[in-house]
């Protein structure tokens, strides 16, 4: 009989647009702030994913949830809830990116809902599909996914926004099933700390600042650090430290320890920081794909590295795959898989 309290993962499902945004590309944005050189060393962006006329938030999620099915060897039939954890920026505004992938990939029996928690999602929403699956009898199978291209937002020529140069485009999409004896999904932990809520964001075309005739065109590249001294001072004292906490809890919860980690999930940020994190956590270079040839895929980055780190063959039966994830607002997070069979 299947062990129902292990929760494991059966399938995992990646969508990359084919455009392709270099670091020479991104420097010419910049208005001569950033060389190609700076782009590429500090920033860590060699090139990055950019999405083509077709590649929505909502279709992309689709696609990569289409692969994740077909990994999995699944019937779409059989998924019982969908957690997008897609980004808002999609197709039309107001509409259920859970319910359009559920339509797409035709899993007639699941009922989608959207979860948010910006670059942190998904972690979260495994989190919560794992409670779910924990809590509920009549749930088995439950699918995370979804897209990601805020960077349609980003104004190169504004300094402040170095940090989100990065931002690319791509779909995701990871399956997970009770009593399933392989991939377990172990511990996990999420910090917020609110004080940074409208730090950054999209800062025309909400309630507080809503399009106008005037400032429409300013308004699609708006995503900006609208607190930049408080943002950059407060996260610089506390962002490190949080995500040690996340890391610590996730993996005390595994019954584990840093000594078992294997290999680091991590998102893209600049390389120093990725350099710092490995130092750390005891890893070197070869426990983690930092991904300077893709950008930052927001909370997609998880499964992205996940996937080219099984391709690789830097993840391989029994080992203790750490995911580590953060979104403004601000949130950190953790969690723990232990890959192939106990």
């Amino acid at each position: 009989m299947a062990n129902t309290e292990n929760i494991g993962i059966a399938g995992i499902g990646l969508y990359i647009p084919e455009g392709k945004l270099t670091a020479k590309e991104i420097a010419d944005k910049t208005a001569g702030n950033w060389t190609e050189q700076d782009i590429a060393a500090k920033l860590g962006i060699v090139q990055k994913s950019i999405p083509g006329k077709d590649d929505g938030t909502q279709e992309m999620g689709a696609k990569a949830a289409a692969q994740a099915l077909e990994n999995a060897r699944i019937n779409a039939k059989d998924i019982d809830v969908i957690l997008c954890m897609g980004e808002e920026w999609k197709e039309y505004p107001l509409t259920t990116s859970a319910l359009y992938i559920q339509n797409k990939i035709g899993a007639v029996n699941a009922w989608g809902i959207d979860v948010q928690n910006r670059c942190c999602t998904t972690v979260t929403a495994l989190k919560m599909a794992k409670d779910m699956l924990l809590g509920d009898p009549e749930i088995d199978t439950v699918m995370v996914a979804g897209g990601y291209r805020n960077g349609d937002f980003v104004d190169y020529t504004d300094p402040n926004m170095s940090m989100m140069y990065n931002l690319s485009a791509g779909g995701g999409a990871i399956i997970l099933q009770k009593g399933l004896n392989k991939n377990l999904l172990l511990g996990s932990h999420i910090k917020a700390d609110g004080s940074f809520v409208h730090d950054a964001g999209i800062e025309i075309g909400g309630i507080n600042n809503p399009f106008t005739q005037a400032n429409v065109d300013k308004g699609y590249k708006s995503l900006k650090l609208m607190n930049p001294k408080h943002m950059k001072d407060g996260l610089n004292a506390v962002s490190m430290p949080n995500w040690y906490e996340c890391i610590d809890k996730a993996l005390h919860r595994s019954n584990l320890t840093r000594k078992d980690i294997d290999y680091l999930a991590v998102l893209h940020f600049k390389r120093s920081m990725h350099s710092v994190l490995l130092q750390e956590l005891g890893l070197t270079d070869a426990q983690s794909i930092y991904l300077e040839n893709y950008g930052h895929m927001g909370q997609v980055d998880q499964i992205l590295s996940l996937k080219l780190g099984l391709e690789q063959g830097k993840i391989g039966d029994g080992s203790v795959v750490l995911m580590v994830a953060a979104g403004i607002g601000y949130v950190w997070s953790a969690a723990v898989i232990k890959w192939g069979k106990p």
